[in-house]
């Protein structure tokens, strides 16, 4: 079954928009369990502008399904956070510091050195690690090579594809997903994947562990409410 965990992240932006603590993303991530999420995930950037660091140590403390903390590794702040919370999954992802949104996944061949020691790093804390990756078949042996767990690919390119060609925009998608199944390594999937483009994803790469969706069902929840919107999400990957 390919799990679909919650990105929280719109959620904590909207609270720091006004200041305070509504909405409550403590509670939200209670409530997205609760609705039948099987996960939630988070990405503290380092200027703390949506999810902050201490949201990340006190949901770990709330929830019971699966937490995945995205980030940069690159920000000592944000190993320090991971080790300091061991999630059950960290997602090491490209990007800057003043990036608005992820962008592009990692180049494993140029920055194999570098990946092998964080993955370990987390690895060795008993943290599942995946890494943020292009469809290339190339940058998927490159992960392998690193020693990681899963990687997670970025599926930007297949949304904005998929609404001027289904076929096409899934073709590299199925060719890395197979090659990461290939050399052994976990599937995950996340960016612009929403409710008009999930299904599809997932009916032609059905061996996916999990995808991470925050912007697009938070979105609609606005117009169909939480609850409704996660089991919504969830009857798309059956």
């Amino acid at each position: 079954m390919t799990k679909l965990s919650v990105n929280i992240n719109k959620i904590a932006t909207l609270r720091n928009s006004r200041g305070g603590s509504q909405p409550d993303v403590l509670q939200a991530a209670i409530n997205i369990q609760k609705f039948g999420a099987d996960g939630i995930t988070v990405h503290p950037r380092p200027d703390e502008r949506h999810i902050r660091y201490e949201d990340a140590r006190q949901i770990k403390e709330i929830i019971t399904t699966e937490f995945n903390i995205e980030g940069n590794s690159q920000v000592q702040k944000f190993i320090d956070l991971v080790l300091e919370v061991r999630p059950d999954q960290v997602t090491l992802v490209p990007d800057a510091d003043d990036q608005l949104t992820s962008n592009h996944g990692w180049d494993t061949i140029k920055h194999k050195d570098y990946l092998k020691e964080m993955v370990a790093l987390f690895q060795k804390s008993g943290i599942r690690v995946s890494l943020f990756v292009d469809p290339v078949e190339e940058m998927i042996i490159g992960a392998k090579e690193t020693g990681t767990d899963r990687v997670e690919l970025y599926t930007e390119g297949f949304a904005k594809d998929f609404l001027e060609n289904k076929a096409n925009s899934i073709r590299k998608y199925v060719a890395a997903a197979q090659k990461a199944k290939e050399v052994g390594l976990g599937l995950n999937a996340g960016h612009d994947l929403d409710l008009n483009n999930l299904a599809f994803f997932y009916q032609n790469i059905p061996w996916l562990d999990e995808v991470s969706i925050g912007h697009a069902l938070i979105s609609d929840a606005l117009y169909l409410g939480l609850e409704n919107t996660v089991q919504m999400y969830k009857r798309q990957l059956v």
